[in-house]
């Protein structure tokens, strides 16, 4: 269901994938990485993807986001099927309306906190006092304004990743897809940035849908999915999905 400008009224659903298939062929061998796949997410909706290594979680939010192709489906953002825009368009689309949150920050160490922020603004031409106050505005969101002039390597681990999600909200987007976000940190840097998608996820409504070993992220969120095999096997709300959503144990 979408409204008059694409976009799924609040509550509605913002994810729906539907027998989603994606196929690695090396040339000597061929990885059905995707087998069928079908998912959908709420507006607001904070869901963990679980599983063991090599199941397809990364996979399934590569396909998702539109980082990969897929081979055999469909995938509809806010209502929009992405597998039928062409690269240019899928790309705009990603740099207007989602943010990525990785295991390593992917911080240019040469530029400080403000300029990594900044520099998707700038790529996308947005002027540079414009992209200047947007990018102070999102270190304000994730509490780090005033370490804005410090180059990554005058941040803990907790830290660069704030910036890194600093950087994933500097466009306003509907979706933060995250990949093993804490992943490179020490439970007290992780326990901190879990705290600070919670609270984004709150007081924003943004969807976040993260990828992650660790089951201590996973209870956090709204709803855990398993995979194995390149299939989901389960979904399970938690406390907190069932209070929000009104979800069912399955």
């Amino acid at each position: 269901m979408t409204n008059g400008d694409g976009h799924s009224p609040n509550g509605s659903l913002i994810i729906e994938a539907t027998d989603v298939v994606k196929t690695y062929d090396t040339g000597k061998i061929e990885v059905r990485a995707l087998r069928g796949v079908s998912l959908s997410v709420r507006r607001g909706e904070m869901v963990a993807i679980m599983g063991p290594s090599g199941c397809g979680k990364t996979t399934l939010l590569n396909c998702l986001s539109g980082l990969d192709a897929i081979d055999a489906g469909r995938v509809l953002i806010e209502g929009v099927d992405i597998n039928t825009l062409s690269d240019n368009k899928k790309s705009e689309y990603r740099a207007r309306r989602m943010g990525f949150v990785f295991q390593f920050y992917n911080l240019l160490p040469v530029l400080s906190a403000v300029e990594n922020v900044e520099l998707p603004l700038l790529v996308a031409g947005v002027p540079a006092k414009v992209a200047r106050e947007r990018s102070i505005a999102a270190l304000a969101r994730v509490h780090l304004e005033e370490r804005a002039p410090h180059r990554p390597a005058e941040l803990s681990g907790g830290q660069r990743q704030r910036v890194t999600i600093a950087r994933s909200l500097v466009n306003n987007p509907a979706i933060v897809w995250a990949d093993e976000p804490t992943g490179d940190l020490d439970s007290e840097n992780a326990q901190e940035i879990i705290d600070l998608m919670v609270e984004l996820n709150g007081a924003q409504n943004l969807t976040f849908v993260i990828v992650t070993h660790a089951r201590e992220v996973a209870q956090r969120t709204d709803r855990i999915i398993q995979m194995v095999d390149g299939h989901i096997v389960d979904e399970q709300a938690t406390v907190r999905g069932q209070k929000r959503f009104n979800l069912a144990m399955v």
